[in-house]
C-alpha cells in the first residue's frame, strides 16, 4: 500500500461511521481502529511494510501533550498518541522526570514510540511532578494519562 493510498483510506474511515477496519494481505497487516476524535493505526508488517508505516506517522502531527483538569489540585499529561512509553533516552542515561521534579514549559517528560519512530513527548505545562502514572516499556493508548503535575 502506497502512502497516498493510507492516507486516503485514514480520512475516508475518520469521516466514515464506520469504527473500525482491518485489511490483511500477503505482505501485510493493517488495522485502523476509531478512538475519540481521531482514527489509531496498529500495524502488523513485515520488513517489507515499515517504510510505509513510518512515512505515515511521520506525515501526522508531531505529538504533543493534552493537558486535561482534574477534579484536584493537578491536571494530566495525557498521550495523543499510541506507542511504548519510556521514561529515559536511553538505559543508561537518567529519567527525564521523576516525582518531585519541577517541570517547565517544553521541556521533554518522555518518549513515545511507535514503529521504531521515536517522538519527545513536551510538557505544555509547568509544575511539579506529583505522579508518574505508567511504567517504562508500557503500551499506551491513546488519550491515556501519563503523569499527574500540580501547576
Amino acid at each position: 500500500m502506497k502512502i497516498d493510498q493510507l492516507k486516503q483510506v485514514l480520512e475516508m474511515l475518520d469521516q466514515s461511521s464506520v469504527n473500525e477496519l482491518s485489511l490483511e494481505t500477503d505482505t501485510y497487516k493493517l488495522k485502523l481502529k476509531k478512538q475519540g476524535d481521531g482514527v489509531t493505526v496498529s500495524h502488523h508488517e513485515p520488513v517489507a511494510v515499515a517504510p510505509v508505516a513510518q512515512k505515515a506517522i511521520e506525515s501526522a502531527p508531531a505529538a504533543t501533550p493534552e493537558v486535561v483538569e482534574d477534579t484536584t489540585d493537578t491536571v494530566t499529561i495525557n498521550a495523543l498518541m499510541v506507542g511504548t512509553f519510556y521514561s529515559r533516552a536511553n538505559p543508561e542515561k537518567p529519567a527525564f522526570v521523576k516525582v518531585g521534579d519541577q517541570i517547565e514549559v517544553g521541556q521533554v517528560v518522555c518518549i513515545l514510540e511507535a514503529m521504531k519512530l521515536f517522538n519527545n513527548l513536551n510538557s505544555e505545562i509547568a509544575g511539579t511532578v506529583v505522579e508518574i502514572l505508567v511504567a517504562d516499556g508500557d503500551l499506551v493508548e491513546f488519550g491515556q494519562p501519563l503523569f499527574r503535575v500540580r501547576p
